[in-house]
């Protein structure tokens, strides 16, 4: 049935005005979250010839933190679904920043390995915890804009990241008797202990909760979510992991998450390698890929919206980030090649990453929403 024009404009008025109200604040968590994670990528700049780690030990540390991260997400997401969002992403938030600012203890291998665990079991949960609360909001038809601004969270931290960790670990080195890297892990949590408070503070569990929402708005609203639902094919809590799709989903997630993290964690060392020394220098270059990717993601997932086209906008920008991953590879001693080819992964690789929600997100309800959107996630960060 055709659904008149006044009420297309009407509900496309109150989805901005819920926009408004969520993703600012959802969208400033992802960026201190994504910051607290792999800022380690830049702690490393001056922490291995510190504490004498090897890139071994780097890399072990580097990648434990997912372990945590495997284990406690599901169970995380479980939590969330039944004690309510405003509570648990604010206890996530608050766990994590203590966690992190507690890695300027370090300084053996074992305390790092450690606390690089921890901070995976504090963080496990928030990734899909707030991808499941975006259901709670929007239908299927609406998600892929709106997952893409959320997750613009990465290449924003990045673009701010990056400057700020160069001249943290530059400018505060000896400070008080700390080293740049010790002030770098300190100063950065500090943005996650305040979202915590104000996650706990301002947000909403979901739309029946809504105060500053009229009476027919949240009707309006979640009148939509439950038209939408009944599309979902999977609804009780254990049934995601009997249905094959969505392991499958989980390996494609595993073949896209492995070129984010590469970024991620390895990066400012890449930008390095092609000659440039200085910290503060690697972190203003970090810039461009990250940029491209912020831009790429948004437009691209705006127009995905529109057509309500999902399959080849995930599938040629994931194509699109492979030859940036090969350029890279292949020409990285040259400074101006190697960004343009970090530029084009970043801006693939992302681009995907928000297309790929809106598929299991179509497919999963209620309960089973919880455990398959964390299963997917648990299974792509172990790449």
């Amino acid at each position: 049935m055709k659904v008149p024009e006044r009420q297309n404009v009407t509900e496309a008025r109150l989805y901005a005005r819920v926009t408004r109200r969520l993703i600012p604040l959802l969208f400033a968590c992802y960026v201190a979250a994504y910051l607290d994670r792999v800022n380690v990528g830049f702690a490393k700049l001056q922490m291995l010839s510190d504490l004498r780690f090897s890139e071994t030990v780097y890399g072990l540390g580097a990648g434990i933190f997912f372990i945590g991260y495997f284990l406690f997400e599901i169970p995380s997401n479980i939590i969330l679904h039944r004690v309510g969002a405003r509570l648990w992403i604010a206890r996530v938030m608050l766990t994590w920043a203590v966690i992190s600012a507690a890695m300027l203890f370090v300084t053996s291998a074992t305390g790092f390995y450690i606390l690089r665990f921890l901070l995976g079991v504090a963080e496990a949960g928030f990734f899909p915890g707030v991808i499941l609360y975006l259901t709670y909001w929007y239908p299927s038809d609406r998600r892929a804009a709106i997952i893409a601004l959320f997750m613009t969270g990465i290449p924003i931290a990045g673009v701010i990241g990056g400057p700020i960790s160069g001249w943290i670990l530059k400018a505060m080195a000896g400070v008080h008797g700390l080293a740049g890297w010790q002030w770098l892990f300190l100063l950065e949590a500090l943005p996650s202990l305040v979202l915590g408070v104000a996650v706990l503070a301002y947000l909403d569990d979901g739309i029946a909760r809504a105060r500053w929402l009229a009476a027919d708005e949240r009707e309006i609203l979640a009148g939509r979510i439950a038209e939408d639902q009944q599309h979902a094919s999977t609804h009780a809590l254990w049934d995601s992991f009997t249905k094959p799709r969505v392991w499958f989903l989980g390996v494609i997630y595993f073949c896209l998450i492995a070129g984010l993290y590469g970024a991620g964690f390895w990066l400012p060392t890449l930008i390095r390698r092609t000659g440039v020394e200085s910290p503060l220098a690697i972190g203003m270059l970090t810039v461009l890929p990250n940029a491209v990717a912020a831009v790429a993601m948004v437009t691209i997932s705006r127009r995905s919206d529109r057509t309500r086209e999902r399959r080849w906008h995930l599938v040629f920008p994931a194509l699109v980030g492979a030859a940036g991953w090969l350029v890279t590879v292949r020409y990285g001693r040259d400074t101006a090649i190697a960004l343009s080819g970090m530029s084009l992964a970043m801006a693939g690789v992302t681009t995907s990453l928000a297309q790929f929600w809106c598929l299991p997100t179509a497919i999963l309800a209620g309960a089973a929403a919880a455990t398959g959107i964390a299963l997917i996630n648990s299974i792509g960060n172990l790449a």
